[in-house]
């Protein structure tokens, strides 16, 4: 049944059961419930068109609401306006319907089903490394340094190499390189230059002595920017572990977004200043992390893991810490940010950014105008008539 357990009354009589919704009411039968004990307890069909008369399967009759009639044209038409738009359904009528304390309580709890939702699956991969934050927040990190493009090569590199193993190494930077590099098939084929060569001896040791299979993805190149080429990206992830191996540990201790952010700021070593793929030298430049880079890796990673460690500690002070550093970074810029701010809502922080994808994304693509907070003010608008 759509509604369990809930609670009625028709004629003075309070009636406690299951409530059923169809656009007709033959659709009862159309979906075999006339056989299911399921919806014995049904204590209320709610349908559109009367077509046919229904009973449950121990033989009972089911009262029904027929809504044709009852909803005002105004509503109907404002119903089917919004269907029709395929981005964000109400943006005629965005910008009046709620008031500043409004938006901001919507958000909030935006946020919260984003961060919620998302630690689903950090705490699956917890359940996979048996409790090691570490080893989840490596690879979770690891994979947002692929990028959209190459995010499950990274994300199969890091579950294919363990964070304990990249520890022993922390020390060797040229170590870590070997091992990213090479499990990513980034280091097979004939170089010339010396650096390549003394990666590739490097890892055929290290893949030797702990037995390590590359993965079968091929990394991709096409159609990117050179800074975001697999190679650069790897070196500088193998950089952020040479700095700091027991990062999640690091960045719960930190009290200030500013401090987690100097964690992230990395460069490459001087071979990669000149290189962005081996034997093939270009003009000097320094591989720095960008603090947009940065602040995409504290959006979609840091902050939900720490989200997800303070839910699973049931903490509500990490909780808290994380949301706050979300609404002080800088706000998001894509095509939903845009068509928000056309319409009138305009972002200050990620906070508001975050809000609003999540809105877009799992509400209005989906069409669940009537779950929104938006859509909800606007239907209650509408003029509704009381037939009976």
């Amino acid at each position: 049944p759509d509604f369990l357990d809930a609670i009625i009354t028709i004629q003075a009589i309070q009636l406690v059961g299951n409530i059923e919704v169809h656009y007709k009411a033959s659709d009862w039968v159309k979906h075999q419930h006339q056989y299911d004990t399921n919806y014995n307890n049904t204590i209320l069909h709610v349908v559109w068109i009367n077509d046919i008369p229904i009973t449950t399967l121990n033989g009972n009759n089911i009262p029904t609401l027929v809504l044709d009639g009852r909803v005002s044209r105004i509503t109907l038409e404002r119903y089917k306006l919004m269907m029709e738009n395929p981005l964000i359904p109400c943006h005629n009528n965005v910008l009046p319907t709620l008031d500043e304390l409004g938006w901001l309580s919507w958000k909030e709890r935006l946020v919260a089903e984003r961060l919620q939702r998302k630690s689903l699956k950090v705490l699956a991969h917890l359940e996979l490394t048996k409790q090691h934050w570490e080893e989840v927040f490596w690879v979770m990190i690891a994979s947002n340094f692929g990028m959209t493009v190459n995010a499950e090569l990274f994300e199969q590199v890091a579950q294919s190499i363990s964070i304990t193993i990249l520890a022993k190494h922390k020390n060797q930077i040229h170590q870590i390189e070997a091992l990213l590099l090479g499990q990513a098939n980034l280091l097979q084929g004939n170089f010339t230059d010396d650096y390549a060569i003394l990666l590739q001896k490097e890892y055929q040791f290290l893949q030797k002595k702990y037995q390590l299979q590359p993965i079968t993805i091929q990394p991709y190149f096409l159609r990117m920017r050179p800074a975001n080429f697999p190679t650069i990206r790897l070196v500088q992830l193998a950089m952020l572990i040479h700095n700091s191996v027991h990062l999640f540990s690091k960045i719960k201790e930190q009290s200030t977004l500013q401090a987690v952010k100097a964690l992230f700021e990395v460069t490459t070593n001087n071979y990669w200043h000149s290189h962005y793929q081996f034997d093939k030298p270009t003009t000097t430049s320094v591989k720095n992390l960008g603090a947009s880079s940065i602040d995409n890796l504290l959006i979609n990673t840091v902050i939900p893991v720490l989200f997800a460690y303070g839910l699973y500690m049931q903490d509500e002070a990490i909780k808290e810490k994380a949301i706050g550093w979300l609404q002080n970074i800088k706000k998001e810029t894509n095509h939903i940010i845009t068509a928000w701010q056309n319409v009138g809502i305009k972002s200050i922080s990620a906070f508001d950014t975050q809000s609003l994808i999540e809105l877009t994304k799992n509400y209005c693509q989906h069409k669940r105008c009537l779950e929104c907070a938006v859509g909800n003010k606007l239907f209650k608008h509408s003029s509704i008539t009381t037939q009976t």
